[in-house]
């Protein structure tokens, strides 16, 4: 008897959901369905609790230490990109970072804020180790960029971040309501580590300020300064990332993006 069977009974269709961890699967019984993960964060209950997430149905502990959650199946698709505009978007991630029982919760699970300054030193570091710099001008420049726009970063609300917004991860229901899924990247932060993602990559410049009226904030310089620097640091830790798997191709995407967002922040912000 797999741990299917241990879990929930004969009789269910099992298949793989994907994911990089290949711990997530689709289950079928005649009409009920279920989503299963194994190992998921406690962090899952409250989001469900807040209606962020579907439903979690139940959490049952293995034998050998592994938990399994079942929530419940929803009938829906990923969002299309053009569809990150829409003021559902705005509205989840409105409710996700002004959520105390989020942050409390998180926190509990012991989850520390992550300061713009640990996040300079750590990438700073990274790349040091490495002979990235005596290679490419552009990874020098990117962190002299950094630093000279650190003191912006400071001081600001710190909330729960999902940590990866993209279409990919919004599930909109047959039902019309939307979804945030896929917590494991989860951090506490500035929230313009989330936002600023969307605005970059898919709202159109001309409509920023509409954006971010149905989001709750006001653009100011010092906003789109700290949503530059995120979007900076992101794209250096990526750029980090597939060196160290020497995934060549993939580095040199990040590398272009690198390019374009030091010469924004050179000719718009520095200038």
């Amino acid at each position: 008897m797999n741990w299917f069977e241990n879990v929930l009974g004969k009789g269910w269709e099992v298949t793989p959901a994907g994911g990089l961890t290949g711990d997530a699967y689709f289950a079928k019984k005649k009409d009920k369905r279920l989503f299963l993960k194994r190992n998921s964060s406690p962090f899952l209950a409250v989001l469900s609790a807040e209606g962020i997430v579907p439903k979690l149905v139940w959490t049952k502990r293995m034998e050998n230490g592994d938990v399994i959650t079942a929530q419940e199946w929803m009938e829906g698709r990923e969002l299309k990109p053009f569809e990150m505009q829409h003021h559902q978007v705005a509205d989840i991630l409105r409710k996700i970072h002004h959520s105390s029982e989020l942050l409390h919760m998180l926190m509990r699970l012991g989850k520390k804020p992550v300061t713009s300054d640990d996040s300079f030193y750590e990438i700073k570091e990274r790349i040091y180790s490495t002979e990235l710099l005596k290679t490419y001008d552009d990874i020098q420049i990117a962190l002299t960029y950094l630093e000279r726009l650190l003191p912006t970063t400071r001081e600001q609300r710190q909330v729960v971040c999902h940590g990866d917004l993209n279409h990919n991860n919004l599930l909109l229901t047959n039902k019309g309501h939307l979804y945030l899924i896929d917590w494991d990247n989860a951090i506490i932060a500035d929230p313009v580590t989330d936002f600023g993602m969307v605005m970059k990559s898919y709202i159109p410049n001309k409509d920023w300020n509409e954006w971010l009226k149905k989001y709750g904030a006001d653009n100011d310089e010092h906003l789109i300064e700290r949503m530059y620097w995120y979007l900076l640091l992101d794209a250096l830790h990526y750029f980090s990332w597939h060196s160290e798997r020497n995934e060549n191709e993939k580095k040199l995407e990040r590398l272009k993006n690198i390019q374009e967002l030091n010469a924004y922040i050179g000719s718009s912000i520095l200038d």
